[in-house]
């Protein structure tokens, strides 16, 4: 990942959280519900931070400036979780809006949520992509920006380049419509 990344709790995922026991879904076997992110201190500094993110008046200040001292061109939102509520949502927007010189990308599976915002409102820094529910499944429609998981005609290079995004910045580029991962 060239920048900085946030994430709250798979377990916290609304509709991830439900994919994950479908066998096909791209979130059956989330990388996020296994491994290091099972261990106690991990788990626990997710929770703290989806409390934060969820109630800390402070919490788009304290993004901001974590981000605006990080000197990194891009953020990922939710390399794990997802988001939480359209208040949720507005937060994150701020903190975009308050980071003008970074490229933020927010993959998420809430269509719900999406549903209830108009693309053109979303802060020009921010590429919201919708990710599809099934493993070679078709990209949303909804979304003007989508990402698959694939078999067979990824477009990400990242398996290929010690799985490192290196000068590709696909994810971050409202060029290309559909980002599709290689399924792992």
């Amino acid at each position: 990942m060239p920048g900085f990344a946030y994430n709250l709790p798979a377990t916290r995922c609304k509709v991830g959280s439900k994919l994950a026991k479908v066998k096909g879904s791209v979130c059956h076997g989330c990388y996020a519900l296994k491994g290091r992110y099972r261990f106690p201190n991990v788990k626990e500094a997710l929770e703290r931070r989806y409390k934060q993110a969820m109630t800390n008046k402070d919490w788009v200040f304290g993004m901001v400036y974590l981000i605006n001292t990080s000197n990194k061109k891009e953020f990922r939102w939710h390399d794990a979780g997802d988001i939480q509520s359209a208040e949720h949502l507005q937060r994150i927007f701020q903190v975009c809006e308050l980071t003008p010189s970074v490229k933020h990308w927010l993959p998420t599976r809430e269509s719900v949520i999406l549903s209830n915002i108009n693309a053109d409102d979303v802060p020009d820094n921010l590429i919201i992509r919708l990710s599809a529910s099934k493993v070679d499944g078709p990209a949303p429609k909804s979304w003007p920006w989508t990402s698959t998981v694939v078999t067979k005609g990824k477009t990400c290079p990242a398996a290929e380049q010690d799985n490192e995004c290196r000068d590709c910045r696909a994810c971050w580029d409202k060029s290309v419509k559909n980002v599709a991962y290689g399924k792992h």
